[in-house]
């Protein structure tokens, strides 16, 4: 069994107030996956193709890598617009879902147990 020790922070989904552990060094996205929702886009993986778009509403981020201007505007990166599989949280981060992404985070998180009447 392998242990993670590298340090983290906790991510949360300001649409969904789902929250998961990203290491300091990780994508948002790579961290998001753990959430286990079906049909989180994953794209790229190198910020060429703008399905991971995310805000930053709280906290602080650092580049993993750059990101396409075909997707990020300048205007939208001064408004906290990212690529979550270009940044890494650098301390506890709000985000809000954007884009293609929105569609899989407007579901519920998981399957809800039908009430006793209804089976």
């Amino acid at each position: 069994m392998v242990f993670d020790t590298r340090p983290k922070v906790d991510v949360c989904v300001a649409q969904t107030g789902e929250t998961y552990a990203c290491a300091t060094n990780e994508s948002l996205l790579r961290g998001m996956l753990r959430l286990g929702r079906k049909g989180i886009p994953v794209g790229c993986v190198n910020g060429g193709c703008g399905v991971c778009k995310v805000r930053i509403v709280t906290g602080v981020v650092s580049a993993l890598g750059p990101v396409s201007r075909a997707h990020v505007s300048a205007a939208e990166e001064c408004d906290g617009v990212t690529l979550a599989c270009r940044v890494a949280p650098t301390c506890a981060v709000t985000l809000e879902i954007a884009g293609k992404l929105h569609k899989p985070f407007s579901r519920a998180a998981g399957p809800t147990p039908a009430a006793p009447n209804q089976q």
